[in-house]
């Protein structure tokens, strides 16, 4: 897959358990120290898996995401890549992919480490795909896993809620997609194009952090941050 030559946009790093991460305006997180990119949530073949239930959607997320996740691969060039699970939206995702897309995931990964992490979704596939795989790594304090722990943490990095963010600006409500941490634990937003969202203020997200967080909200070139009483309920 050829991408689009990528922009240079403005960095915002923030700490979770004493190493540095680069919250990116993609949805994907950035680990300098290890040269690791870590991307949560794809939902791969979503469109189709709709389609099959009756619900037509138009049938290109897939390369809608692929293209996406190439955009962040150029910008930061990383040595391995952490899929932090849900990376597929069914055990049959696979069956119903795109030559094309097909071709395109095993281009992108081509010369790196990759890193499958179990989701809900798509258990079934574990150990399907070229690169490694997972239910946790733990890595430099890091556990990075799919579904956040009920327990507190310290040095958590998962997915599975798909965070959004509401706040108001210039008189109306503003919703993206947006990163939650409190410095211990980091849930991210989904990468993948059809993905939905919750909202940062509902009892699931929030129940995660129990002394608060902050929201990372994604802009089309940067981050903006609120701290959760700015961030409005749906």
């Amino acid at each position: 897959m050829t991408a689009a030559p990528a922009r240079k946009l403005a960095e915002t790093i923030i700490p979770v358990a004493d190493q540095a991460f680069v919250v990116d305006c993609s949805g994907a997180l950035w680990w300098d120290d290890r040269q690791t990119l870590v991307v949560s949530d794809l939902h791969l073949e979503k469109g189709s898996s709709f389609a099959a239930r009756g619900v037509l959607l138009p049938p290109y997320d897939t390369a809608a995401t692929l293209a996406m996740l190439a955009l962040a691969l150029d910008r930061f060039r990383p040595r391995r890549v952490i899929a932090l699970g849900d990376s597929f939206h069914d055990g049959g995702a696979l069956d119903r992919i795109a030559d094309s897309d097909r071709t395109a995931l095993g281009d992108l990964q081509r010369g790196l480490s990759w890193i499958w992490i179990e989701g809900n979704h798509d258990e079934a596939l574990s150990g399907i795909l070229p690169g490694e795989h997972a239910t946790t790594i733990d890595e430099q304090g890091l556990v990075f896993v799919h579904q956040p722990s009920s327990r507190p943490a310290r040095g958590e990095i998962a997915g599975h809620f798909h965070p959004c963010a509401k706040v108001r600006g210039r008189g109306r409500g503003i919703r993206r997609r947006a990163f939650a941490s409190d410095g211990q634990r980091l849930v991210m937003p989904a990468f993948g194009a059809y993905t939905g969202g919750l909202n940062v203020r509902s009892g699931a997200i929030e129940a995660l952090f129990p002394r608060g967080f902050s929201a990372f909200m994604l802009g089309d070139e940067r981050i903006y941050t609120f701290p959760q009483a700015h961030c409005l309920p749906d």
